[in-house]
């Protein structure tokens, strides 16, 4: 069978819950919806850190944040302050001096396609160090200095040079990545040699003010009353660095989120048209996805897991939206309960396309190729881990347990009863057998896969970034910035 291209989309900060075909009515999302209807959605998938560079890093590699040492956002390490020319001294890069390599050495699934003949390109936002030059495969390389940025005065890199742009950036990624479709296209059709075209959009992260995003569709939401999500009081644990509030404020910024959520589908939409276009949509394996998910006064929370301290592990800050269509070979208009996880990628991936060469060892992944062509999963022994710092969570479909090393505090949900996770158990008596359990369970599974040099249970995450490699290669520096304002 000829290997496919492949169309891979990645959000910023997108709840599963953030789509129409999810089941919210405020939201408009009709491109996310049609891919949705010509594919298979799950409905169940799980990011592997509640937070935007750990989750990224674990898509590309299959690793744990315990085993690729990356356990916060990268704050620094993305320029190299020596290049920046004219912006040396612009307040955006206060935080750079040198480009650090955070997956240096690691495998990346976009290695394996590349030594499997695919074309590698990368439109959108990186953040896992060093943004100057390509890296892990992939030859063209338009990406975002800093890892995030402003809508609407974005900095990115092109060919190794940094720019600052006053054009939206969701149209600009979804340009680039346009012109990438139609110049790789034109190769396939001479050589049948495929291409994978990632798409990291930055929406729909903050800012979420209304000067942040094209009117026509910051009006689209200007009388949404905001009812399909919950209207809570601010969590007691919630950041001061937090955005969030109640009332009005509260529909304010969901309004906002809405507007960058239905921007980034349009660039979907003009994507997928693209492809039907130039005729190759039925070659083309497209996979959509978010980091990690977000809640928005959820729970009373604004933020994804560092919208509190200690962190949150609400499965509306770990599951993701996952939609997958392949003409022909996925199923469409389909939806499975399938419990699976961002770090089982690189296996699916590897299994499904057929590619050569071998994973590293001490990955924890399965292939979910079976279920993502049609097989149903009977699996009820599923479990899924996520970590953020010296948090972790254990979760199958009955229960979660979230345990906080050294000290606590401990959450026990029982889901199938509480799918909310309103009524936090733990303590209680009777269910200190089933804690017992899930808590043994986590301890060996994460002896098994993390990696003692680079351990987040022993790592003092704040929440407010990474400044370099963690454990033994800090060289006894700090490691994790301390306040929002960190300056090296």
């Amino acid at each position: 069978m000829k290997r496919p291209n492949i169309l891979f989309v990645l959000t910023d900060d997108q709840g599963a819950w953030a789509m129409r075909c999810a089941g919210n009515t405020d939201i408009y999302t009709p491109n996310l919806d049609r891919l949705a209807k010509q594919g298979t959605r799950f409905d169940n998938f799980f990011c592997a850190s509640p937070v935007c560079s750990p989750a990224r890093a674990s898509i590309l590699t299959g690793r744990i944040p315990s085993r690729h040492g990356v356990h916060d956002w990268i704050r620094c390490g993305s320029l190299d302050k020596d290049t920046l020319g004219e912006y040396k001294d612009h307040p955006y890069f206060a935080n750079e001096d040198k480009p650090v390599r955070y997956l240096e050495g690691m495998t990346a699934y976009t290695d394996l396609l590349a030594d499997n003949g695919y074309c590698c390109a990368l439109s959108g936002k990186w953040h896992l160090g060093d943004s100057m030059s390509p890296q892990h495969g992939f030859t063209d390389w338009f990406t975002i200095g800093r890892g995030g940025c402003l809508y609407m005065e974005p900095d990115v890199i092109e060919n190794g040079e940094l720019r600052i742009e006053n054009r939206y950036i969701t149209d600009l990624i979804t340009q680039h990545a346009l012109e990438n479709i139609d110049k790789y296209s034109e190769r396939y059709k001479d050589s049948d040699q495929p291409f994978y075209i990632s798409v990291h959009y930055t929406a729909p992260h903050d800012p979420w003010d209304a000067d942040q995003h094209p009117a026509e569709y910051v009006e689209m939401y200007r009388d949404c009353q905001c009812t399909a999500t919950p209207d809570e009081p601010l969590h007691p644990n919630r950041i001061p660095t937090a955005p969030g509030g109640t009332g009005e404020e509260r529909k304010r910024l969901l309004r906002g989120y809405y507007a960058a959520v239905t921007a980034m589908d349009a660039g979907v939409g003009r994507l997928l048209d693209r492809l039907e276009e130039l005729g190759i949509a039925d070659d083309t394996l497209v996979i959509f996805t978010a980091d990690n998910g977000m809640n928005m006064g959820h729970h009373g929370i604004w933020g994804k897991g560092n919208g509190t301290f200690p962190f949150n592990l609400f499965d509306t800050a770990v599951k993701v939206p996952f939609i997958a269509r392949w003409k022909g070979v996925i199923p469409e208009d389909r939806v499975t309960e399938s419990m699976c996880s961002h770090y089982d990628i690189i296996q699916t991936l590897k299994d499904l396309l057929k590619l050569d060469g071998d994973l590293p060892e001490g990955l924890p992944g399965r292939s979910f190729a079976p279920v993502l062509t049609g097989a149903s999963d009977t699996d009820n022994h599923v479990v899924i881990l996520d970590e953020y710092g010296s948090s972790r969570m254990i979760r199958n479909r009955e229960w979660k347990y979230i345990h906080r090393y050294p000290y606590g505090p401990d959450e026990l949900y029982h889901l199938s009863e509480d799918p909310e996770e309103k009524e936090n158990l733990i303590g209680l008596p009777e269910y200190e057998e089933i804690r017992c359990g899930l808590f043994d369970r986590l301890q060996k599974w994460y002896m098994k896969y993390a990696d003692p040099a680079v351990d987040g249970s022993r790592e003092a995450v704040t929440g407010m970034g990474q400044l370099r490699r963690p454990g033994v290669y800090s060289e006894g520096r700090q490691v994790y910035a301390e306040t929002a304002k960190y300056q090296k």
